[in-house]
């Protein structure tokens, strides 16, 4: 494993691994890179009955057997929540690049901590019209109260997680993204101490960044970076 680079991929809330597979089977053909996805506690029966601590531990425990694998080059890709999860994993040496795809640092309409839900319900219809009615309900109309704390929670005990990174950093997101504000890139973009940090806005691309019709540009734009590295700097394609 000494010469073999792993990519640790974590999805987003009410998401799961098939936000990502296209992504991930693109990855594996090169032999390079050794792919792995998980499914977050709670996210494959009642997500209900998870709490922010599960999603954290288990994407912890996932690290921490690939170093005792032996992986010493370990890159993250973090969707929306997990975005948030792979900058706190950061932490470890053996993590030396990471993509953030719209990293849900912040979201919806949120004051003083709390979901504004009427407010935040407003941008339903736009965003009904982007994923479709069966899709958000099987995903985010379901969930209780509860389960959106839990989220909030992870949220802010790590909203300055980014503030501690200092190894490459892309960040991705799609300007028509109604679920995660473009300044929560920003955020993170100004927040990390990477002397290497790209921001990247996709124009005509939603908040699920790895399943559009530009995915062709947005793979080779990750496998470039893992593979070469970019320029930094803040761009729109």
């Amino acid at each position: 494993m000494l010469f073999r680079k792993a990519i640790l991929i974590i999805h987003g809330f009410a998401g799961g691994t098939y936000d990502e597979e296209d992504l991930a089977n693109y990855l594996e053909l090169n032999k390079n890179f050794d792919v792995f996805q998980f499914t977050l506690p709670g996210h494959d029966r009642n997500l209900s009955k998870a709490k922010y601590k599960d999603w954290i531990n288990s994407s912890e425990d996932k690290l921490k057997w690939l170093i005792k694998e032996g992986y010493k080059n370990i890159y993250l890709i973090g969707h929306s929540m997990g975005g948030v999860i792979a900058c706190y994993l950061a932490k470890y040496n053996e993590v030396k690049k990471i993509v953030l795809a719209a990293p849900a640092f912040q979201y919806l309409d949120v004051k003083n901590d709390d979901l504004n839900i009427t407010n935040s319900f407003k941008i339903t219809p736009k965003i009904m019209e982007t994923y479709g009615k069966d899709e958000i309900i099987s995903r985010f109309l379901k969930l209780n109260m509860s389960t959106l704390k839990e989220f909030m929670t992870l949220v802010k005990e790590y909203y300055k997680s980014p503030s501690d990174i200092t190894c490459p950093i892309l960040i991705i997101q799609g300007k028509n993204d109604n679920l995660v504000p473009l300044t929560s890139s920003s955020y993170v973009y100004n927040s990390v101490k990477s002397n290497i940090k790209k921001l990247v806005y996709v124009e005509g691309v939603t908040h699920d960044v790895f399943r559009s019709k530009r995915n062709d540009e947005i793979f080779e734009l990750v496998e470039q970076f893992f593979s070469h590295g970019l320029k930094g700097g803040i761009y729109t394609i």
